[in-house]
C-alpha cells in the first residue's frame, strides 16, 4: 500500500511539475516549494503578534509549561545560551525529534537567534537579516503545527541584557 501511494505521489508531482513548466526528471515528491512559500506566508502573518520584548520574553520564560528553544548549532549553544534553553539545532527540527522533544503542540515555545544579540560575535555570529534563524525556525515550527511560538524581537546588547546566560562548555564562564 505504501509503495502504491509513493507511485501515485510521484506521478502527481511529475504532473504538477510539468504543468509549472519544470523538468519532470528533477521532480521530488518529498520537496514542495509552492507549499513552503504558502506556509511561510501564513507563518509570517501569524508571527506579527508573537514578537515580544526582552522583558516579556524573560517573564514568559519563567512561567510553567514554557520552553525556550535555541536552534543554533550545538557548538554555539554550548558556548553561550539563554539559561535553561533547550538545544534543538535547526537541521534536527523534524517529525521524530519534535515529537520527542516537544510532544504537545500547544506548548508555549520562545525562540531567539544570533541576530538578537550584539557585542557577542563568537557565540552569536550575525547572519544576513533575511537569513535570520528566527525566521526559518518560526516557519519550521509553524509548518509542523506549533502555533504557540513567540520570538524575542529586539536586538539586545549582550552586556546590557536582562536575560541570564550560561555555557555548557567546560571552563567557560557563566553570566
Amino acid at each position: 500500500m505504501e509503495s502504491r501511494l509513493l507511485v501515485i505521489a510521484t506521478f502527481v508531482t511529475l504532473l504538477a511539475a510539468a504543468a509549472r513548466g519544470e523538468d519532470p526528471r528533477l521532480a521530488n515528491p518529498a520537496i514542495d516549494m509552492p507549499a513552503y512559500l504558502r506556509v511561510a506566508g501564513e507563518a509570517a502573518a501569524h508571527r506579527q503578534e508573537r514578537r515580544v520584548s526582552e522583558e516579556e520574553f524573560l517573564r514568559m520564560s519563567r512561567e510553567p509549561g514554557t520552553i525556550v528553544l535555541d536552534a543554533r548549532s550545538r557548538e554555539k549553544y554550548d558556548e553561550l545560551h539563554v539559561k535553561g534553553a533547550m538545544s534543538l539545532t535547526f537541521p534536527d527540527i523534524a517529525l521524530a525529534t519534535l515529537k520527542r522533544a516537544i510532544p504537545d503542540k500547544k506548548t508555549r515555545i520562545l525562540i531567539y537567534c544570533n541576530n538578537n544579540f550584539k557585542n557577542a560575535e563568537a557565540p552569536f555570529p550575525a547572519k544576513m537579516k533575511s537569513a535570520s534563524l528566527n525566521l526559518s525556525t518560526f516557519i519550521a515550527l509553524y509548518t509542523y503545527g506549533y502555533r504557540n511560538v513567540y520570538e524575542l524581537a529586539p536586538l539586545v546588547d549582550l552586556k546590557d541584557s536582562k536575560l541570564p546566560f550560561e555555557s555548557s562548555s567546560p571552563g567557560e564562564g557563566r553570566r
